[in-house]
């Protein structure tokens, strides 16, 4: 009998992973100069180790798990039991429920108001800066619930009972007794169908009821993120106008309250969060704030949840500019590291420039925020106006960035497993909430119009870094010149303005030399391009990517 040979084994040689970056996680997402330096310079250095630690938290691979985890599992809307009774429940992966934990637990949600510390509104920022590095959904309910205290204390008898728990750093979820609960979440409803930023024109009716302060609603709202949320501030139309109230999910008496979830929005990104249709049918509703007055009321909840969008679009600009970075140190072609090319380089610096003044001008609004809620009247005047300006540019340059760090990554930054993609479809959105560009264009100009003291507050900004460089004073000068003659055509390029040169002035007075001339030389001075990674052979790239990236470059 002949024996067969035995057969080489296969070497798999063509599987061989090599020119591949290895995964970016564990890292540390407070390694930014720019992050820290802001913390120290508004107010709340004394937060500086929580921080690190929380940017060492949000960088593990665990956390990085739970936030992909929690996109890929979407949240699942349950609107009856099995026995056929209305709940209305929205049910999550237990990733999502980590964040939440976490996010509760480490002040990103209504603890500051509770917090008598100078600073605590900046610590919570710069938290946010580092935490949102793990997953963008989350940040909403911990968003509204941290807004919903300024608002809820129009009416203090209300306020008495909630505001403890909306500040609690306890996460306690399901549906329950609110003040049985260690802890609770707030959610708001402003946008009906029928007219979306235009929340003069919502049809929901309030009713009052025997009970002095207690209504009935009937109606419906068309964008209600975070239903699961224990407690709601939601505009309606009551005799004397439309007006605020407070809606809970469960009533005091432990029954539901109606809150029909009509289906969860299919949304572009942001599919972690569930975002409804709720409906109301004799909906118990209690009046937050007079009657008549309600978009004056629940404004200050959507001057806090703007300032979120700014610093969730400046966290989503460092995450994948981070991720870019990470890929161009690891991968070559032509014979070099990406990192090494000069092209790229030119690339990632004029990228770092963005996020670096995203950084700045959100931690100067925060700053502005927390001395705000202190009685500093200059800082209110500047925060209501620089505010509403963050908002329109920072979140308008989210998308352009992210589009470009993901194209770093070339074909890989294309597939769904670098979570470029989640990050991309993430960047529209935080233009859109909270009013879109136009929206936040034309409150600019009515700020101007019938506030007088926030132009004076934002020119008295500037102003602090005079002669400092000619292209700054030069767009100062000119923005002084276009307050005269701007009408609604022209609001966006008159906000555009005030944003470049507000985070040049914070540039210039704060950042590294190289880092402000090459940021006034493209942003003011016209020697850019049309796209990022057109900065002029005189910008140093260096010392730049140096500051920028961890590590080195």
């Amino acid at each position: 009998m002949v024996s067969t040979p035995a057969r080489p084994q296969p070497q798999y040689a063509t599987h061989d992973v090599t020119n591949q970056a290895s995964p970016l996680a564990p890292y540390d997402a407070s390694e930014d100069p720019a992050l820290l330096e802001g913390l120290r310079r508004e107010g709340a250095g004394w937060a500086e180790e929580e921080v690190r630690r929380l940017g060492l938290s949000a960088g593990s691979a665990q956390a990085q798990e739970w936030g992909e985890q929690a996109n890929r599992h979407e949240p699942e809307l349950r609107t009856h039991d099995r026995y056929g009774n209305r709940i209305d429940e929205v049910e999550f992966h237990p990733s999502w429920h980590h964040l939440m934990r976490v996010a509760v637990a480490e002040g990103l949600a209504g603890a500051p108001w509770a917090d008598a510390r100078p600073g605590a509104h900046v610590a919570r920022t710069a938290g946010g800066l580092v935490w949102g590095h793990t997953e963008a959904g989350h940040g909403c309910p911990t968003s509204m619930t941290y807004a919903a205290v300024p608002a809820l204390r129009a009416q203090p008898e209300l306020a008495k009972v909630y505001e403890p728990l909306l500040t609690s750093r306890e996460y306690e979820p399901g549906l329950r007794v609110p003040t049985e609960k260690r802890g609770l979440l707030a959610g708001m409803g402003m946008t009906e169908k029928q007219g979306g930023s235009d929340v003069r024109t919502n049809t929901t009716v309030a009713t009052p009821t025997a009970e002095p302060g207690v209504y009935t609603l009937r109606g419906h709202k068309w964008f209600t993120s975070a239903p699961m949320c224990d407690v709601f501030l939601l505009l309606a139309q009551a005799p004397q106008g439309l007006s605020c109230f407070l809606v809970p999910r469960v009533l005091p008496d432990g029954t539901r309250n109606t809150f029909r979830i009509q289906r969860l929005k299919d949304k572009l990104g942001n599919r972690s969060n569930a975002s409804s249709e709720p409906e109301f049918d004799g909906t118990v509703a209690w009046l937050v704030g007079p009657e008549g007055r309600g978009v004056k009321t629940i404004i200050e909840m959507v001057n806090c949840t703007r300032l979120d969008c700014v610093m969730s679009s400046a966290t989503l600009m460092r995450k994948t500019l981070v991720e870019a970075g990470h890929h161009a140190r690891h991968r070559s072609a032509f014979g070099a590291r990406l990192i090494d090319q000069p092209l790229m380089r030119n690339v990632l610096a004029d990228l770092a420039l963005e996020s670096e003044a995203a950084t700045t001008l959100t931690l100067r609004l925060a700053g502005a925020a927390d001395r705000a809620v202190r009685g500093d009247a200059g800082e209110q005047a500047f925060r209501r106006i620089a505010t509403a300006v963050g908002k329109y540019w920072v979140t308008k340059r989210g998308p352009a960035f992210t589009a470009e760090a993901l194209e770093c990554l070339g074909g890989n930054g294309y597939v769904e497993d670098s979570g470029m993609p989640r990050h991309y479809r993430e960047a529209p959105l935080l233009s859109i909430w909270e009013g879109s560009g136009n929206v936040n264009a034309l409150d600019v100009l009515r700020a101007l119009g019938r506030e007088p003291a926030t132009a004076e507050a934002l020119f008295a900004e500037l102003a602090l870094a005079q002669g400092a460089d000619a292209r700054l004073d030069a767009a100062v000068a000119r923005l002084k010149d276009r307050l005269a003659e701007t009408d609604q055509t022209g609001a966006r390029r008159l906000v555009e303005l005030m944003a470049l040169a507000l985070q040049a002035s914070l540039l210039v007075r704060h950042a590294p030399p190289a880092v402000a001339d090459a940021f006034c030389a493209s942003r003011l001075g016209g020697d850019w391009g049309h796209s990022f990674g057109t900065l002029s052979g005189a910008a140093d790239l260096d010392a730049i990517l140096e500051r920028a990236l961890p590590g080195g470059n």
